[in-house]
Protein backbone atom coordinates (compact mmCIF):
# COMPACT_ATOMS: atom_id res chain seq x y z
CA UNK A 1 0.00 0.00 0.00
CA UNK A 2 1.26 3.56 -0.82
CA UNK A 3 1.62 5.98 1.66
CA UNK A 4 -0.67 9.05 0.82
CA UNK A 5 0.68 12.30 2.55
CA UNK A 6 -2.94 14.07 1.80
CA UNK A 7 -3.94 11.60 3.97
CA UNK A 8 -1.44 10.89 6.96
CA UNK A 9 0.72 14.05 6.92
CA UNK A 10 0.99 17.21 8.47
CA UNK A 11 -1.35 19.88 7.86
CA UNK A 12 -1.79 23.32 8.23
CA UNK A 13 -5.39 24.45 9.81
CA UNK A 14 -7.25 27.86 9.06
CA UNK A 15 -9.43 28.84 10.75
CA UNK A 16 -11.07 32.51 10.32
CA UNK A 17 -13.82 34.87 11.18
CA UNK A 18 -15.05 38.15 12.73
CA UNK A 19 -14.03 39.35 15.57
CA UNK A 20 -16.49 38.18 18.52
CA UNK A 21 -17.29 35.01 16.72
CA UNK A 22 -16.17 32.69 19.54
CA UNK A 23 -12.76 32.16 17.44
CA UNK A 24 -10.57 32.45 20.57
CA UNK A 25 -12.92 29.91 23.04
CA UNK A 26 -13.24 27.45 20.18
CA UNK A 27 -9.19 27.23 19.40
CA UNK A 28 -9.15 26.58 23.46
CA UNK A 29 -11.10 23.70 23.83
CA UNK A 30 -9.85 22.58 20.36
CA UNK A 31 -6.08 22.13 21.19
CA UNK A 32 -7.14 20.68 24.36
CA UNK A 33 -9.82 18.02 22.75
CA UNK A 34 -7.99 17.51 18.54
CA UNK A 35 -8.38 14.33 17.41
CA UNK A 36 -5.34 14.87 15.67
CA UNK A 37 -1.98 16.54 17.29
CA UNK A 38 -3.18 19.75 16.68
CA UNK A 39 -0.55 22.97 17.45
CA UNK A 40 -1.00 26.41 17.31
CA UNK A 41 0.67 28.98 15.76
CA UNK A 42 1.78 31.91 17.97
CA UNK A 43 1.36 35.13 15.61
CA UNK A 44 3.83 37.91 16.06
CA UNK A 45 3.03 41.40 16.52
CA UNK A 46 4.74 45.28 16.67
CA UNK A 47 1.67 46.07 19.52
CA UNK A 48 2.53 45.98 23.34
CA UNK A 49 1.75 43.18 25.66
CA UNK A 50 -1.25 43.67 27.59
CA UNK A 51 -1.45 42.25 31.35
CA UNK A 52 -0.77 38.89 31.70
CA UNK A 53 0.79 38.49 27.75
CA UNK A 54 3.92 36.56 27.50
CA UNK A 55 6.21 37.42 24.70
CA UNK A 56 6.36 33.43 23.04
CA UNK A 57 3.04 32.73 24.73
CA UNK A 58 0.56 34.61 23.00
CA UNK A 59 2.43 36.51 20.64
CA UNK A 60 5.76 36.77 19.90
CA UNK A 61 6.32 40.73 20.37
CA UNK A 62 8.24 42.67 18.18
CA UNK A 63 9.92 46.24 17.67
CA UNK A 64 8.56 47.76 14.24
CA UNK A 65 12.10 47.63 13.34
CA UNK A 66 12.54 43.91 14.11
CA UNK A 67 9.05 43.55 12.15
CA UNK A 68 10.33 45.27 9.07
CA UNK A 69 13.40 43.23 9.16
CA UNK A 70 11.81 39.90 9.14
CA UNK A 71 8.85 40.97 6.72
CA UNK A 72 11.81 42.22 4.31
CA UNK A 73 13.34 39.14 4.60
CA UNK A 74 10.32 37.24 3.61
CA UNK A 75 10.34 35.63 6.98
CA UNK A 76 6.16 35.73 6.99
CA UNK A 77 3.74 33.30 5.36
CA UNK A 78 1.05 36.43 6.10
CA UNK A 79 1.23 39.95 7.59
CA UNK A 80 -0.66 43.00 7.40
CA UNK A 81 -1.42 46.20 9.51
CA UNK A 82 -4.33 45.28 11.74
CA UNK A 83 -7.32 48.27 11.67
CA UNK A 84 -5.33 51.06 10.87
CA UNK A 85 -3.63 51.57 14.08
CA UNK A 86 -0.33 51.30 13.23
CA UNK A 87 0.26 47.41 14.37
CA UNK A 88 1.58 45.01 12.68
CA UNK A 89 0.59 41.38 12.90
CA UNK A 90 1.87 38.13 11.02
CA UNK A 91 2.43 34.52 11.12
CA UNK A 92 6.36 33.24 10.83
CA UNK A 93 6.95 30.73 8.42
CA UNK A 94 9.27 29.39 10.84
CA UNK A 95 6.96 28.31 13.49
CA UNK A 96 4.54 26.90 10.85
CA UNK A 97 7.34 24.94 9.32
CA UNK A 98 9.01 23.96 12.53
CA UNK A 99 5.58 22.10 13.27
CA UNK A 100 4.61 20.34 10.04
CA UNK A 101 8.32 18.96 10.32
CA UNK A 102 7.47 17.42 14.03
CA UNK A 103 4.41 15.98 12.36
CA UNK A 104 2.05 18.67 13.99
CA UNK A 105 -1.07 19.84 12.56
CA UNK A 106 -0.21 23.56 13.00
CA UNK A 107 -3.29 25.79 13.64
CA UNK A 108 -3.46 29.42 12.30
CA UNK A 109 -6.19 31.48 13.48
CA UNK A 110 -5.90 34.14 11.13
CA UNK A 111 -8.50 36.47 9.29
CA UNK A 112 -9.37 36.38 5.56
CA UNK A 113 -6.95 38.06 4.11
CA UNK A 114 -4.02 36.39 5.74
CA UNK A 115 -5.90 32.94 5.27
CA UNK A 116 -6.34 33.51 1.19
CA UNK A 117 -1.60 34.20 1.16
CA UNK A 118 -1.19 31.43 2.65
CA UNK A 119 -3.66 29.20 0.91
CA UNK A 120 -1.76 30.26 -2.05
CA UNK A 121 1.44 28.93 -0.53
CA UNK A 122 -0.26 25.81 1.07
CA UNK A 123 -2.67 25.05 -1.33
CA UNK A 124 -3.54 21.86 0.68
CA UNK A 125 -4.35 23.45 4.15
CA UNK A 126 -7.43 23.01 5.47
CA UNK A 127 -9.74 26.08 5.52
CA UNK A 128 -12.20 26.70 8.13
CA UNK A 129 -14.89 29.67 8.67
CA UNK A 130 -15.89 29.94 11.72
CA UNK A 131 -19.68 31.82 11.34
CA UNK A 132 -21.41 33.74 14.06
CA UNK A 133 -24.60 33.16 11.91
CA UNK A 134 -25.66 36.60 11.12
CA UNK A 135 -24.61 40.19 11.01
CA UNK A 136 -27.17 40.66 13.96
CA UNK A 137 -26.00 38.23 16.03
CA UNK A 138 -22.28 38.94 15.45
CA UNK A 139 -23.63 42.35 16.85
CA UNK A 140 -25.35 41.03 19.97
CA UNK A 141 -22.14 39.33 20.94
CA UNK A 142 -19.60 42.17 20.37
CA UNK A 143 -21.97 44.50 22.40
CA UNK A 144 -22.41 41.53 25.17
CA UNK A 145 -18.88 41.63 25.58
CA UNK A 146 -18.76 45.23 26.79
CA UNK A 147 -15.27 45.22 25.67
CA UNK A 148 -15.50 47.99 23.29
CA UNK A 149 -16.81 51.30 22.23
CA UNK A 150 -18.75 52.25 19.67
CA UNK A 151 -16.57 53.51 17.34
CA UNK A 152 -14.76 50.11 17.96
CA UNK A 153 -17.90 48.14 17.12
CA UNK A 154 -18.60 49.89 13.97
CA UNK A 155 -15.41 49.22 13.03
CA UNK A 156 -15.39 45.55 13.64
CA UNK A 157 -19.30 44.83 11.96
CA UNK A 158 -17.54 46.88 8.84
CA UNK A 159 -14.69 44.42 8.80
CA UNK A 160 -16.91 41.54 9.44
CA UNK A 161 -19.45 42.07 6.49
CA UNK A 162 -16.33 41.62 4.30
CA UNK A 163 -15.04 38.73 6.02
CA UNK A 164 -18.60 37.09 6.28
CA UNK A 165 -18.97 37.71 2.24
CA UNK A 166 -16.23 35.72 1.59
CA UNK A 167 -16.86 32.75 3.92
CA UNK A 168 -17.44 30.79 0.61
CA UNK A 169 -14.26 30.83 0.06
CA UNK A 170 -13.42 28.48 3.11
CA UNK A 171 -13.90 24.82 2.29
CA UNK A 172 -15.97 24.20 5.72
CA UNK A 173 -18.23 26.83 7.39
CA UNK A 174 -18.80 25.79 10.85
CA UNK A 175 -21.47 28.23 12.74
CA UNK A 176 -20.93 28.99 15.84
CA UNK A 177 -24.02 28.56 18.44
CA UNK A 178 -22.33 27.09 21.50
CA UNK A 179 -18.45 26.21 21.46
CA UNK A 180 -18.99 22.94 22.48
CA UNK A 181 -20.95 22.36 19.20
CA UNK A 182 -18.35 24.19 16.96
CA UNK A 183 -15.47 22.07 18.55
CA UNK A 184 -17.56 18.92 17.89
CA UNK A 185 -18.17 19.81 14.16
CA UNK A 186 -14.63 20.73 13.72
CA UNK A 187 -13.02 17.86 15.73
CA UNK A 188 -15.33 16.00 13.10
CA UNK A 189 -13.96 17.64 10.26
CA UNK A 190 -10.19 17.12 11.27
CA UNK A 191 -11.00 13.09 11.68
CA UNK A 192 -12.33 12.93 8.78
CA UNK A 193 -9.43 14.32 6.73
CA UNK A 194 -6.82 12.39 8.78
CA UNK A 195 -8.19 9.14 7.58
Amino acid sequence: MSFNPSLSAARIVILSGPSGAGKTTVVRELLRSSPVPLELSVSATTRSPRSGELDGREYHFLSHAEFARRRAAGEFLECKEVFGRGDWYGTLRSAVTSGLEQGKWVLLEIDVEGAMAVRDQFPDCVMIFLHPGSLAELERRLRGRGTDSEDSIRRRLEVASGELARAAEYRYQVVNETPAQAVSEIRAILARISG
